[in-house]
């Protein structure tokens, strides 16, 4: 593997990492404030995240790169609302969606064909994620800081319920 494309997805490892931690923090803020399924929502989040990043790991190890997990930083942990938490969130979707982008084009670059198939799945899971956090932000907005409670209930009929019922419950 090209040493860039292999410093690039480690860089991109940190990242998943670090969303997994923020998307953490962000659930155990909205479980302080009683909103149970904001903070299920979150923490199913993040464990998406961690689940990218493992998955990056995993496809460095089978294309012989060498996996250097970059130090990561604390999450943010305080938040004025519920509206900014998911703002927060969306600015971080849109980051590691240019992020991927950048990573394909590196590839491309450097005729990684592997990393360029790999990358696809990605590229599709971020219009996804970005859909998704847009749609929370877009009704957290509508329901203000008094209606949460609308948001709750929205979340446990549509955004969690499009992947379908939960095996392990």
């Amino acid at each position: 593997m090209d040493d860039a494309v292999v410093d690039a997805i480690n860089a991109q490892v940190g990242r998943e990492f670090a969303a997994e931690l923020e998307y953490l923090q962000i659930s155990a803020y909205f479980d302080d404030e009683g909103l149970k399924e904001l903070s299920s929502f979150f923490r199913a989040q993040a464990d998406e995240e961690r689940s990218h990043a493992l998955r990056f790991i995993d496809y460095l190890t089978e294309a012989g790169g060498h996996v250097a997990i970059p130090a990561l930083s604390a999450p943010r942990h305080q938040f004025e609302s519920a509206q900014e938490a998911v703002e927060l969130s969306l600015a971080w979707e849109e980051s590691v969606t240019d992020y991927i982008n950048g990573l394909m084009a590196l590839a491309v670059q450097k005729n990684d064909f592997a990393a360029q198939q790999m990358l696809q799945w990605f590229i599709a899971e971020q219009v996804e994620e970005v859909a998704t956090m847009s749609e929370l932000l877009s009704v957290v907005r509508r329901a203000g800081a008094e209606n949460l409670l609308l948001v709750e209930d929205y979340i446990s009929r549509s955004i969690v319920n499009r992947a379908g019922p939960d095996p392990a419950a």
